[in-house]
């Protein structure tokens, strides 16, 4: 049984455009920016996106950080190939693939093609800012 202590928080984004990154999940997810601060120095911005928070912060004083690996295609699926997290995902409940269709014509790059997974459910995986990867998943 999984431990009743412990409920999901958030997912913290290390950005060198912070504020251009919050807007490229309000116009493609419809994200909503709920706070817009200044923590140690730098933006943290604070969406709210299927019930769950998203941070995107600025770098901070003495951080130089690096960028992210590209996901890559491997035989049977797809990975940055480097320990950490790899991708978050999201249940999408509606027609994935008009929604798909939506955000390519808007400009999203997709690093795994909408497809069959394993469950027999449609899932792709979109190029998010900051070298971040989200897979979507048909609910």
């Amino acid at each position: 049984m999984s431990n009743p202590a412990f409920t999901f928080d958030h997912i913290h984004i290390i950005s060198q455009t912070p504020h251009e990154s919050a807007n490229w999940y309000v116009e493609m997810f419809g994200a909503e920016i709920v706070a817009d601060k200044i923590a140690y120095g730098a933006p943290q911005i604070f969406l709210e996106l299927g019930g769950k928070t998203l941070i995107i912060r600025g770098p901070r004083e003495g951080e130089t950080p690096v960028p992210a690996r590209p996901i890559q295609p491997f035989a049977r699926f797809s990975s940055h190939n480097a320990w950490g997290t790899d991708h978050f995902g999201f249940l999408y409940h509606g027609d994935l693939r008009a929604f798909h269709d939506e955000l390519r014509a808007k400009g999203v790059q997709f690093p795994v093609a909408l497809k069959q997974g394993n469950g027999g459910h449609l899932l792709c995986y979109v190029s998010a800012p900051d070298g971040v990867s989200i897979e979507l998943m048909e609910a």
